[in-house]
């Protein structure tokens, strides 16, 4: 693969698929999905991982977090967004981790020792605790497609899905369908990505390669 990924995600998370083997004293959440990932990517990429959970963010100034997450995305060339059911808060977005590390991902950057290229972005939605994919991705089977509810992300994730400048699309029983790589920041389900991670994730890097096709958004 040979990509310098940075993964964003909500670490204590507990509404996905749990492993076999937890329990309510030690439930799975979605960092545990970042750790199997972690041991499948190949050995020679780099992976930086988001914020934890504990620190609280209505303290920082935009400055000091800028620092902080330029520190660990310029380095990197590809983002990964764990979509999970339990993954926003009950707070402003601009007080949440995973808006301010998709913004600063999607953002070109200098820095005395080189400049920062912005990301390509893969999302990869988890099961949840029912093994359901449909609180985000839906199949309608008339139409041989997939309904993402995306009303239930972050704006910046949100306005950079479907954002593609000429898209390609045909009606199906009154609904509009989307083809092609419609989505600068494009979903996959964790049960087809973990199989075939090289796959996607160049799948992302092509869809980079055309960002000017898309209306990306770049702020929170």
């Amino acid at each position: 693969m040979g990509k310098k990924i940075f993964i964003s995600y909500k670490y204590a998370d507990k509404l996905v698929r749990q492993f076999q083997g937890s329990s309510v004293w030690q439930p799975t959440t979605v960092r545990d999905y970042v750790d199997i990932l972690q041991s499948k990517i190949d050995k020679s990429d780099h992976i930086n991982k988001g914020e934890n959970d504990g620190e609280d963010m209505s303290t920082l100034a935009d400055s000091t977090i800028g620092s902080k997450l330029g520190d660990k995305i310029f380095d990197s060339s590809v983002t990964i967004v764990f979509i999970s059911k339990g993954m926003k808060e009950n707070k402003p977005e601009k007080d949440q981790w995973i808006p301010w590390e998709i913004s600063y991902s999607l953002r070109e950057q200098s820095r005395q020792y080189g400049n920062s290229k912005t990301n390509a972005v893969l999302a990869i939605v988890l099961p949840d605790e029912t093994s359901s994919y449909e609180y985000f991705m839906e199949y309608n089977s008339a139409c041989n497609s997939t309904t993402y509810k995306t009303d239930r992300l972050f704006t910046v994730l949100r306005e950079n899905m479907f954002n593609v400048k000429i898209p390609q699309t045909h009606t199906c029983n009154g609904h509009t369908i989307y083809t092609g790589y419609s989505s600068y920041i494009h979903s996959v389900k964790w049960d087809d990505f973990i199989n075939n991670i090289n796959h996607y994730i160049d799948i992302t890097v092509e869809i980079w390669k055309n960002r000017n096709d898309y209306n990306i958004r770049k702020s929170v």
